[in-house]
């Protein structure tokens, strides 16, 4: 099988489900696998080779149903970002118009955070639920966020480990299987899927995140399910914020209406996808009108905060991390422009790894979080800025960590001389039609 993928001709399904079943028996050595993913990393795979690796690793562990006859769970995956709280938002907006939600999300890794570490910023808040306490506060509630089940693809797990150390994450097929297959384990009927693009994010280039968003509709299709896909621009950070803390604040006011307008419009819009995918709405402009009413009324942050209380955690430190950006005992260093003139760009890598830097995220996955640091932005790209006008806020306890996490800031923006275009933040959409 090794040989046969080498010399780039495509396995049959029942080959691929051996070859996943065989390793995660200890059956078939790393060193026999790393040189099948090599060769898949330099021969790709047909999309009936990529769905066969889909089902298997979705096979190689618990695989849960979660609604009962007539009852449509619409999952939301983004492939990461800076800045990218959009789940915060989309679950209990959702949830608020009438769809249930169910949410295994993860912990951030690298320079783009995770949804569990910012969720658990907030005092008390458990994401270590079961998967019956999970669907009981669905049913109570309407939503749930919670913490990846270690029973969900093994496979995946072994297999992702082993890419890491063998230079073959890149690829494609590899990445969306590694994605659809927690995605189908976790049992949900259809998905929205935000594959972002740019620097900011793993795809850098568009070409990539197209080819990674046709993948996965094509998989969601091939094993009875239904998605739509956006590619979406992330050469900037989404929004304002940064971090852990900071982004939840974002997150609440977001949900009362008065949210970054690209984060506010990616919501609406992947809302409503998740609105007609699950049958509320039939017609996407309804939807949206649908979930900008229920951002604008404030019930989907009521809604957030019966989340929040069912999990532990405290709905009235919303309330106070809403009014008070800065917690006590942290400082702000400002980020400054370096000369007159528009911002042409922002480099989101840097942000996030200058947030990293402060200890908002982990090079290790056994490395503790600062919740509360992290970087507020003043301007984004097609503002105008004079020099040594604040372009961004530090948010940190270190003042030397402080310092450098501001210097980073100020070298990831770029300033021209004259106007710029804003980029387009959807790029474009995929629903396997």
């Amino acid at each position: 099988m090794i040989a046969k993928k080498r010399d780039g001709h495509a396995l049959l399904p029942e080959e691929v489900r051996q070859l996943v079943s065989g390793y995660s028996a200890g059956e078939i050595p790393d060193y026999q696998m790393a040189a099948f993913l090599m060769a898949v990393y330099l021969r790709d795979m047909t999309p009936e080779e990529t769905t066969a690796l889909t089902l298997a690793m979705a096979d190689s562990g618990e695989r849960l149903q979660l609604g009962g006859p007539g009852e449509i769970f619409v999952d939301k995956h983004s492939t990461g970002g800076v800045g990218d709280k959009t789940t915060l938002v989309l679950v209990p907006l959702a949830a608020e118009c009438g769809l249930p939600v169910a949410k295994m999300s993860g912990r951030g890794l690298g320079h783009a955070g995770g949804t569990i570490d910012k969720l658990e910023s907030i005092p008390g808040f458990r994401t270590d639920l079961s998967i019956d306490e999970m669907m009981d506060q669905v049913r109570a509630v309407g939503a749930a966020i919670v913490g990846q089940s270690a029973d969900l693809t093994p496979a995946d797990k072994k297999i992702y480990a082993l890419r890491d150390v063998t230079a073959t994450v890149e690829s494609v097929p590899l990445i969306a299987a590694s994605i659809m297959a927690k995605k189908i384990a976790m049992g949900a009927d259809a998905f929205v899927l935000d594959v972002k693009s740019g620097r900011g994010a793993y795809m850098k280039t568009e070409e990539d995140a197209v080819r990674l968003a046709e993948t996965m509709v094509a998989i969601a299709r091939g094993t009875g399910k239904r998605a739509v896909a956006w590619v979406t621009g992330m050469d900037q950070p989404l929004g304002y914020a940064v971090g852990n803390a900071v982004e939840v604040r974002e997150a609440v006011l977001t949900l009362r209406g008065s949210g970054p307008p690209d984060l506010t419009e990616l919501c609406v819009v992947l809302g409503a996808e998740m609105l007609c995918l699950g049958g509320v709405e039939r017609d996407l402009s309804r939807a949206k009108a649908r979930v900008r009413d229920c951002l604008e009324s404030g019930k989907a942050l009521e809604r957030f905060k019966a989340l929040v209380k069912a999990q532990g955690g405290d709905p009235g430190y919303l309330d106070r991390l809403a009014r008070e950006e800065v917690p006590e005992g942290y400082d702000i260093t400002p980020a400054l422009a370096p000369k007159d003139g528009w911002i042409a760009g922002i480099d989101g890598g840097e942000v996030g790894h200058a947030a990293m830097g402060l200890g908002a995220g982990r090079e290790r996955a056994d490395q503790p979080i600062d919740h509360a640091v992290g970087v507020i932005l003043r301007k984004k790209v097609g503002d105008q800025v004079r020099r040594g006008e604040r372009i961004a806020d530090v948010i940190a306890q270190d003042p030397e960590r402080a310092a450098r996490g501001a210097r980073r800031v100020e070298a990831a923006f770029d300033v021209d001389n004259d106007p710029v275009q804003v980029p387009p933040l959807f790029i474009r959409r995929f629903d396997g039609a």
